[in-house]
């Protein structure tokens, strides 16, 4: 396999905007889970803005990762990442993410960095950057950023249970942490849960939250009077 290149975006890389969209899509469709739809004037806005990471080899597009700020640029999110599938298993995903974090802490310094995904790679590389998985509560307010979760397939289980809980695992990075020493540590791997942890995590989360959402639905139609269980997540 060739060298693949993982940089922040410039103006040259405008040509590659339809592969990113239709990749995007495409990864949505095989994952069965959401990937908010961008219009092609979003991509190229954010390429233009210098804030984007494409990843390329021999002028191939191979992944990408945008970064988008919300409440007053008191929080960032690294959104869109993907590598289309011929490149995947080789670490594309993981640079392009370590890229977009280091751009977003270059462009805003003492924002708050978060993210949401059902990705169970995603959450891995997140916390080896220093993300903590959280409740929806800790993350923006901003409602701009909130509706761009109205193009994934899972929006009406966040309205449903308003926005507190989704299929998504919050996860937020905040930079006095790193002030704080808090992960400081000479076995930094220690913070870091394998991936079979997360597996077991989110299928957990699944199976809970809509067996709560299932309650919810049938309870006009219950007249036991037996009290509703509630779950707590994160």
């Amino acid at each position: 396999m060739s060298e693949i290149k993982v940089a922040v975006a410039t103006p040259a890389d405008i040509i590659y905007v339809s592969q990113i969209l239709q990749t995007i899509e495409d990864s949505a469709k095989v994952r069965g889970t959401g990937i908010a739809k961008r219009k092609p004037e979003y991509i190229v806005e954010k390429i233009v803005q210098g804030k984007a990471v494409i990843a390329t080899s021999d002028e191939k597009f191979v992944g990408f990762c945008y970064v988008e700020s919300w409440g007053n640029k008191t929080f960032v999110a690294n959104s869109g990442l993907i590598v289309r599938p011929e490149f995947r298993g080789h670490g594309v995903a993981k640079d392009i993410k370590r890229a977009a974090f280091n751009l977003s802490r270059q462009l805003f310094p003492d924002a708050q960095i978060f993210g949401l995904t059902t990705a169970l790679a995603v959450m891995k590389i997140n916390s080896e950057l220093g993300y903590r998985p959280v409740t929806f509560s800790e993350l923006t307010d901003d409602d701009s950023f909130w509706k761009g979760c109205q193009s994934c397939i899972n929006y009406d289980i966040l309205t449903r249970t308003e926005r507190k809980h989704c299929l998504c695992t919050g996860m937020l990075y905040k930079p006095e942490w790193e002030k704080q020493g808090v992960h400081e540590t000479k076995e930094p791997e220690t913070l870091v849960y394998p991936l079979p942890v997360y597996d077991r995590w989110m299928r957990f989360k699944q199976t809970v939250l809509l067996r709560l959402l299932n309650i919810k639905s049938g309870s006009s139609a219950n007249q036991s009077g037996e009290k509703k269980k509630m779950f707590t997540f994160f």
